[in-house]
């Protein structure tokens, strides 16, 4: 069963997966992208709410939130791209 459905997924060699597989790597570093700047921006909102006696807001919870749910999106987006053969491992070798 394995080998039939491994033989109807496209492979990185196929011309047609070749833009699809650049187009992930673009996803994939966008999403990062997203990812640092929610960071970043719940660490400005952690420095700046609450001082010269403003009340505290949420934007830190917000902007923590919407890190997760990209991180979530992210996995779910290379574990979809792996198993469709769009993206493949290049881990290191394993050497027994």
């Amino acid at each position: 069963m394995g080998a039939v459905m491994s033989s109807l997924q496209p492979h990185a060699g196929t011309p047609g997966v070749a833009w699809i597989m650049s187009a992930m790597k673009i996803l994939i570093g966008i999403a990062f992208l997203f990812i640092i700047g929610s960071l970043v921006s719940a660490l400005v909102f952690m420095m700046r709410d609450g001082r010269d006696g403003k009340p505290k807001t949420n934007n830190m919870v917000r902007a923590l939130a919407l890190r997760v749910g990209f991180s979530i999106v992210l996995f779910v987006c290379i574990l979809i791209s792996y198993k469709m053969g769009w993206i493949q491992p290049t881990g290191l070798p394993v050497i027994r």
